[in-house]
């Protein structure tokens, strides 16, 4: 066999192999996260989330939306100087983030092992 009769099956091979991966690894929506703060977001992120009484007043009124909550979620920082506290059998998480329109909030978030809850919502004035 010829050596371009090898190279075009191995890259042909090579091809089907990240083709494969390709499709099985975005079912799977894996996703690498080794710093502290991505991998708490993820944490909370991947649970059923419920809202306290306490944080669904604050959502009824109009200067934050359920996007800033999921948006702060998903790109905020987590405040671990005041986080990582055992509250309530889980554990309380500090973190801080931006509405839509540019005002800084602060979410208390109380993560279980089978569910997170947004316990609390505040403003902060400045940064």
């Amino acid at each position: 066999m010829k050596f371009y009769q090898r190279l075009s099956y191995y890259l042909l091979g090579f091809l089907f192999g990240c083709v494969f991966l390709f499709f099985f690894l975005n079912k799977k929506q894996t996703r690498c996260s080794y710093f502290p703060n991505d991998r708490v977001l993820n944490n909370i992120i991947s649970k059923p989330f419920h809202y306290s009484p306490e944080a669904s007043k604050v959502l009824a009124e109009d200067w934050i939306d359920t996007l800033d909550i999921k948006n702060t979620l998903t790109y905020g920082d987590v405040d671990f100087d005041r986080s990582n506290v055992k509250k309530e059998n889980g554990k309380l998480y500090v973190i801080e983030g931006k509405t839509e329109k540019n005002q800084f909030i602060e979410l208390s978030v109380i993560n279980y092992e089978d569910k997170a809850i947004l316990k609390e919502i505040k403003k902060i004035s400045t940064k």
